[in-house]
């Protein structure tokens, strides 16, 4: 009998293999995520940080896993992206790759990590990809990256690129504002055909007007991937816990859909009472 769900979605010969739950048997590369914006199909991606969170995104048809530096507001507990180091995020990204067997798994680059200079692009990158087994990079930034962003792609790796609010700009941003309003729209759509003409696989836009990530998406070849930038855009993009409900105070851009603090409240004040009560451990929970 077949399950029901995007698991159950046809791959016959001869036809495509949806990209959210599909079953392809094998990693997600840059050529299916190609390929879906051929055919118009929007697809999800969210962050990661662990094996088991991994696993459960990656068993429910989540093509595309980011290991965000968000992990050092989220898993760290710092208040911007700003501290989190490579050395940091690697063991993550090396986790979520553990943990999942379909997903494509994108690993950021920490602020610091490239801005630099190409070659310290390459260096990070490879890093990533040889020690963590990442299949592909993001980057923040638009014309100011291009050299960056060629240097990789003419190793290997593939580049996703990052425009609008730029989490690791926010010092320069006067702090977490919708980008892309007047004149800077113009700047931001020519930053978005630079990075492809560059070799950017896709392009996240990040807290721009809707109708801004439309024109991009309907002006580039490579998917864009929106977070804060209305419902225009090939893919869409958040942070597992905003999505979960466990952020106190989400961004506006966050729909929850779950409740998983007041859950993991309730449990842990339920285990708390039995262990004072005298309930748990029980004789089903004990070993002769």
């Amino acid at each position: 009998m077949p399950s029901s769900g995007p698991s159950s979605a046809p791959s016959t010969a001869g036809q495509p293999t949806a990209l959210y739950g599909g079953k392809a048997g094998r990693r997600v590369t840059v050529r299916d995520i190609a390929a879906a914006k051929e055919r118009s199909e929007r697809w999800p991606m969210v962050t990661a940080y662990d094996a088991m969170t991994a696993r459960v995104f990656d068993e429910a048809g989540i093509p595309v896993l980011l290991v965000g530096d968000s992990a050092a507001m989220v898993v760290y507990g710092h208040d911007s992206t700003l501290p989190v180091s490579v050395d940091e995020l690697l063991p993550l990204t090396s986790a979520v790759v553990r943990g999942s067997s379909r997903a494509m798994v994108v690993a950021d680059l920490p602020f610091g990590s490239y801005q630099a200079s190409p070659q310290q692009a390459l260096e990070t990158a490879a890093r990533f990809m040889k020690e963590a087994g990442a299949h592909a990079i993001k980057l923040e930034g638009g014309r100011r990256v291009l050299p960056q962003v060629e240097t990789l792609v003419s190793a290997g790796i593939p580049v996703m690129a990052h425009l609008g609010l730029t989490p690791q700009s926010v010092n320069a941003f006067g702090g977490y504002r919708v980008q892309g309003r007047g004149q800077s729209g113009d700047e931001l759509m020519a930053d978005a055909k630079d990075l492809e003409y560059a070799g950017a696989f896709a392009v996240v836009l990040e807290c721009v007007p809707g109708d801004l990530a439309e024109r991009v998406t309907a002006s580039l070849s490579i998917p864009t991937v929106g977070i804060g930038a209305g419902p225009a855009t090939d893919a869409q993009v958040l942070v597992w816990q905003d999505l979960m409900g466990l952020t106190p105070n989400p961004p506006k851009f966050v729909k929850r859909y779950a409740d998983l603090a007041g859950e993991m409240d309730r449990a842990v004040r339920a285990f708390a009472d039995e262990v004072t009560g005298g309930a748990f451990p029980t004789v089903e929970h004990s070993y002769r």
